[in-house]
C-alpha cells in the first residue's frame, strides 16, 4: 500500500468518522490528518488501520478505535502546553495525537511489550514521556495533571488517579456498565471527580480498574 493510499484513508476517516461524530475542532481534526495511524498497528495489520475498530496488539490488549479516542481528546479539548496523564498508552497513538497539540504528555502502560514497540514510534516526539507501570496507578512523580485521559473503558475511576488531576482539571474516560460503554468527562472539585456520560461508543477494556469484590455472609 503507497503512502498516498494511506493518506487517502486518513483524509475518509476524518471525514467520515470523527467529523460526523461531534469531533469538529479544527486542531483536534488536524491531529487526526497528521499522525501515521499505520505506524502504530502491528505488521501486517495496516489495511485496517483506518477501520472504526479496535485492533488486537495480543497479551489481551487492543489499540482503542479512532472515534473512541477522538471523542475523550475533543471532550477536553487540550490546550497546548497543558500537562496530561495518559493511561493505557498501548502502542503509543493518542500519546502522538497529543503531543501533536502541543501537550506535555505523561503515557502510561503497563505491558512491557507495548511499551517497547511505543518507544521508538515517539522517539521523534517532543513533550511525550513513557512510563511503565500498573495502569491505575498513573505517574505520581509528575503531577498534578491539567488534564487525564484514560483511552479505554474501566469499571471505576480509582481514587489514586483522581488525586493526581490538578484542582479543576478535566478527566475523560469511557465507563463501562452491564455491557455497555459510555465515554464521560468531568471536573474535578473538592477532591472528586463526577463522570457524566456523554455518548455511547466501542471501547476496548482497560485490565486493573474492576472494583474489589465485596463479599457478603
Amino acid at each position: 500500500m503507497t503512502v498516498q493510499d494511506f493518506s487517502s484513508m486518513r483524509a475518509a476517516m476524518v471525514a467520515s468518522q470523527l467529523r460526523t461524530n461531534e469531533v469538529s475542532n479544527p486542531r483536534i481534526a488536524d491531529a487526526f490528518l497528521a499522525v501515521e495511524r499505520e505506524r502504530f498497528v502491528p505488521v501486517g495489520r495496516s489495511s485496517v488501520a483506518y477501520t472504526d475498530l479496535p485492533i488486537s496488539l495480543g497479551n489481551g490488549r487492543s489499540l482503542n478505535a479512532p472515534l473512541a479516542t477522538a471523542r475523550l481528546i475533543n471532550e477536553v479539548m487540550p490546550a497546548k502546553g497543558e500537562s496530561i496523564l495518559l493511561i493505557g498508552a498501548a502502542t503509543g497513538y493518542a500519546a502522538s495525537i497529543l503531543a501533536h497539540l502541543g501537550c506535555v504528555v505523561t503515557a502510561v502502560e503497563q505491558d512491557q511489550a507495548l511499551v517497547d514497540l511505543a518507544k521508538p514510534l515517539l522517539a521523534s516526539q517532543t513533550g511525550v514521556t513513557i512510563v511503565t507501570g500498573p495502569l491505575p496507578e498513573g505517574c505520581v512523580s509528575n503531577a498534578p495533571y491539567d488534564v487525564i485521559i484514560v483511552d479505554g473503558a474501566i469499571e471505576s475511576l480509582p481514587q489514586s488517579i483522581v488525586d493526581q488531576c490538578a484542582d479543576g482539571g478535566r478527566v475523560a474516560a469511557g465507563i463501562v456498565n452491564a455491557g455497555v460503554v459510555r465515554l464521560s468527562s468531568g471536573y474535578k472539585a473538592a477532591g472528586a471527580v463526577v463522570l457524566i456520560p456523554f455518548a455511547e461508543c466501542q471501547s476496548v477494556i482497560l485490565p486493573g480498574f474492576a472494583p474489589a469484590k465485596v463479599f457478603v455472609f
